[in-house]
């Protein structure tokens, strides 16, 4: 029987790393503190399973000292006086993940003689973002009687989400690892991201925070795209700031959201109501947070208004939440893997530009979960 010499050191930071101790992790594998005390060596198999209990790529955990994992995105998130630990191997899987499709699908449309995306990268800091948000309006088609057709706020959110796919944008919402729900992403962590590319521009939205949050960082980070800025984001009360990037983000995605014109000739007939931030979602099909969230920004509220609201609203929607199921596995894919970026790949498996087994890997869904999944599409697998 084979035994891997392993650093005790290295034991204990695949722990850390995973966010454990020794300790909690010793109750499902008993072996490891004679590990961690030389006492003993892992075998190989033994070895392979801690790398997958704490979730480390095995090759790491064969390296004399514990590597520096550096985020493969700018950091923008800005929490005031938050201390940045090392990024959570569910985010670093995460972002890997997405980046993987995202190059998968930019050489596949380059190779099929795909256009660029003119809107990728038009804005400068310089410009004026509340331009640049009635521009994303525009070319999202929330000018054409939008709010109108759409019966609810939480509606909007699974619509904005479609309608920016259909601009050529990926646009993810997820709140675990893939399809493991025994890896919850953290919102403390990171709200969500964004991964610009002329050709395969991708926006990830945390799905374990709350959905009236998740509208505003769907337009957030459709900002960063326009912006050209791709980076992580994280706020607190939906209020990110800090840097140039984000504030300008910010406004953008607040204008996009709620066209400042039009929100303050509302605001006059419904300032005096006992919800009026509830009257403003209901025009503008943004969540009731949100809408707080921008009379704030223009001034016609106080802050100890907005956060009076925005902690009650917040908390009542978290209870509200707690009691919810998971809803319906394959319409879920179309938020965690989504429509376009499916298709596509469905498409290159049918052309056997693709084996099957990279559209597995591609999607996270395989077998008969995968050809299930391809209905729904539309799409019968031979």
């Amino acid at each position: 029987m084979i035994r891997v010499p392993v650093p005790p050191e290295m034991l204990r930071w695949a722990c850390e790393r995973a966010g454990y101790d020794v300790a909690h992790l010793a109750e499902r594998m008993p072996q490891l503190r004679a590990w961690v005390r030389r006492e003993r060596q892992p075998t190989l198999k033994q070895l392979e399973k801690l790398a997958k209990v704490t979730h480390t790529p095995l090759g790491y955990l064969l390296l004399p000292e514990p590597p520096e994992e550096r985020l493969p995105v700018p950091d923008y998130r800005t929490v005031a006086g938050a201390i940045r630990d090392r990024p959570s191997p569910d985010l670093l899987d995460t972002l890997y993940t997405m980046k993987r499709r995202q190059e998968w699908l930019r050489k596949s449309l380059v190779d099929n003689d795909a256009e660029p995306l003119a809107f990728v990268g038009s804005a400068r800091l310089a410009d004026d973002p509340d331009a640049v948000g009635q521009e994303m309006r525009r070319a999202l088609g929330l000018d054409l009687g939008w709010a109108a057709g759409v019966r609810t706020w939480q509606d909007a959110v699974s619509e904005l989400r479609r309608s920016i796919e259909q601009l050529g944008v990926m646009a993810v919402i997820n709140g675990v690892v893939g399809n493991n729900t025994h890896r919850r992403l953290s919102v403390q962590e990171f709200r969500g991201f964004a991964l610009t590319d002329p050709y395969a521009p991708l926006i990830f939205v945390n799905g374990a925070d709350a959905k009236s949050a998740q509208m505003f960082t769907l337009a957030h980070e459709l900002a960063h795209i326009w912006l050209g800025t791709e980076g992580l984001s994280g706020f607190e009360s939906l209020l990110p700031g800090g840097t140039d990037v984000e504030d300008w983000c910010n406004v953008a995605a607040g204008e996009f959201l709620a066209p400042e014109r039009e929100l303050r000739a509302r605001w006059g007939q419904v300032r005096r109501e006992a919800s009026p931030f509830q009257e403003l979602a209901r025009t503008f099909k943004v969540s009731p947070v949100v809408a707080a969230r921008r009379t704030f920004d223009l001034k016609l509220v106080d802050r100890n208004t907005f956060f009076d609201f925005y902690k009650l609203y917040v908390n009542r929607e978290h209870k509200a939440g707690t009691k919810s199921s998971g809803g319906d596995f394959y319409n879920n894919q179309n938020t965690r893997v989504g429509e376009f970026f499916g298709t596509q790949v469905l498409r290159a498996a049918m052309e056997g530009r693709i084996g099957f087994k990279e559209a597995y890997d591609l999607t996270g869904l395989r077998g008969g979960t995968f050809q299930k999944y391809a209905k729904r599409l539309g799409v019968d697998l031979p």
